[in-house]
């Protein structure tokens, strides 16, 4: 059955902070200059923020320039920060306030808003919608087309209703063909085609090797006796050991709601640590049990980040296209934060094509004004500044790593006359079980800890089980084979979602695959030692349904 296509002047992949930017920052453009522009985008997720998951606590710096407006029209910050509170735990039972006066003043958040950022996605959806943008949920951009002279063509969505083995089924339907002069991937962090262009253009050639970490999050009820709007906690330190590195983080959110969460960097090397296990363990420290004892979780989710910063972002532009947001690294780590940095990113995109549109009326061409308007950016000056904050943590470790942020961002504003360097990539990274302790976890109680199951659970993750597995292995001996032996399958725990087994049944050992449990958090991407899981798109409207975070 062959496929249909539409043509669109642009096509924007992921409806994420910087993909709907992008969108209605083109539609702004054309009703200033009265032009007619079509504009698309898709998203994999059964609604837009369906996928969307993030801490949040929001800078409105992009938003402010995007809808200066956007109180009056509703966008969804109901709490601005009230209280910067930050730990450094020494044990499972004590722990150190730091002073705010010895914080990175990247860290601080006054003026700042703790939000749902998949509330903000559907917020902007409405706008962008309003302006005349057209957003088709439900359909997952599954492959890259190219032109002959090998300039980007637009994307194909995947095909709906094959087997597990490839079979059409009654309900076969072939994906569909988005043709534009220009395509947009804003697939966030570690996005498959993302990926597939940077490779394919050698986009990351004069970069330092990209960097990510884990973040965990769940959402609770608590006492409302114990809730204080507007109250930000972060921390790093105890229970992550051996090396590891990360840092938590807890939010008082509205409605006597608090987000919790710990963002593990998939550098460390012990392949016997579990960033769930962590997780669930070091909610119990009293600094955040005071909070969520007696209440209830009421959901669960976990997402890759990207966090290279400055040093290790891609060239951005190709003939036919640009990659965005998170997709190409644009979150400033020095302050937690990529939303604003995102929805700036596509906001530049936007500008650089409809200017590409308005001077030649054509397409496919390198966007050669994008770096132009990128370096004399706001966007540009700010991850330039922070270009050594994560360097100094990998580097220094979290004491003397804070120590030199502490001097280059408080006393020399980001502009400190040197820059440091990682340029080992996170998932080479793994020792050998042979070189490391193994690490025994508490069962959880039920009460604060849990389990992986139970907490997919809350994700409301669904796919369809009949369809060819999302989760591709390059070579299917390796997990039983060299995985095994030597990392004893890391995959069993640094997935966060129970997703892959090392089973034993009457036929011996097996590696299995429960893809229906992926949240969709591109981990096993990152992480795998033997870089043999490739995570693509399965049919659309399948993954996690995040209803609040």
């Amino acid at each position: 059955m062959a496929r249909e296509s539409m043509e669109f002047d642009v096509v924007i992949v992921g409806a994420g902070p910087a993909g709907l930017s992008t969108a209605c920052r083109l539609m702004q453009q054309a009703q200033e200059a009265e032009k007619e522009l079509t504009v698309c985008v898709v998203e994999k997720g059964s609604e837009v923020g369906a996928h969307i998951l993030s801490g949040a606590v929001i800078e409105s710096r992009a938003l402010d320039e995007l809808f200066p407006d956007w109180k009056e029209q509703g966008a969804p910050l109901n709490t601005p920060v009230t209280e910067d509170q930050i730990f450094m735990l020494k044990d499972e039972q004590k722990a150190t306030q730091v002073p705010n006066m010895l914080v990175p003043k990247t860290m601080h958040n006054n003026g700042n808003y703790i939000v749902s950022l998949g509330n903000l996605c559907r917020w902007l959806a409405e706008q962008a919608e309003q302006l005349g943008v057209e957003i088709f949920p439900g359909f997952a951009a599954a492959e890259v087309l190219y032109h002959e002279d090998g300039s980007v063509k637009g994307v194909a969505t995947g095909d709906m209703g094959l087997t597990e083995s490839g079979e059409q089924k009654d309900s076969y339907m072939p994906g569909m063909e988005l043709h534009a002069k220009y395509t947009v991937f804003s697939e966030g962090c570690r996005g498959h085609l993302g990926k597939e262009l940077i490779e394919r253009f050698d986009l990351a050639a004069d970069a330092d090797a990209q960097h990510y970490g884990l973040g965990i999050k769940e959402l609770w009820d608590i006492d409302p006796d114990k809730h204080k709007p507007g109250l930000v906690v972060h921390g790093s330190g105890w229970p992550l050991s051996d090396g590891a590195s990360g840092g938590f983080f807890l939010y008082h959110t509205e409605g006597n709601q608090v987000v919790v969460g710990l963002i593990i960097d998939l550098n460390y090397s012990n392949p016997y640590l579990s960033p769930f296990d962590e997780f669930q363990r070091m909610k119990h420290h009293p600094v955040l049990k005071q909070y969520l004892e007696g209440g209830k979780r009421v959901s669960y989710g976990a997402r890759a980040i990207t966090k290279g910063g400055f040093n290790a972002l891609p060239k951005m532009t190709f003939p036919g296209g640009i990659i965005a947001g998170c997709n190409a690294g644009t979150l400033n780590f020095s302050k937690i934060k990529g939303t604003h940095t995102a929805m700036k990113s596509g906001m530049l995109a936007a500008e650089a094509i409809f200017d590409e549109l308005t001077q030649s009326g054509e397409g496919s061409k390198e966007l050669s004004g994008y770096a132009q308007k990128f370096e004399s950016s706001w966007l540009y000056d700010e991850l330039f500044r922070s270009r050594n904050f994560g360097p100094a943590m990998h580097k220094f470790g979290p004491l003397l790593g804070g120590a030199f942020n502490y001097i280059d961002q408080n006393i020399f504003g980001g502009k400190i006359p040197f820059t440091l360097h990682d340029t080992h990539a996170d998932y080479a990274q793994l020792k050998p079980t042979s070189e490391c302790k193994e690490i025994s976890y508490p069962k959880p109680d039920g009460e604060i800890s849990f389990d992986k199951l139970s907490s997919v659970f809350l994700s409301n993750t669904n796919h369809e089980e009949d369809q060819p597995c999302h989760l591709q292995l390059k070579d299917e001996s390796i997990p039983l084979g060299s995985n095994l032996s030597t990392y004893a399958e890391p995959a069993q725990r640094y997935c966060p979602a129970g997703v892959y087994e090392v089973v034993e049944d009457e036929q011996g050992q097996r590696f299995q695959i429960n893809s229906q449990n992926c949240l969709h958090c591109k981990t096993c991407d990152i992480k795998d030692p033997a870089q043999n899981i490739k995570w693509v798109v399965p049919e659309g409207m399948g993954g996690p349904n995040y209803p609040n975070m």
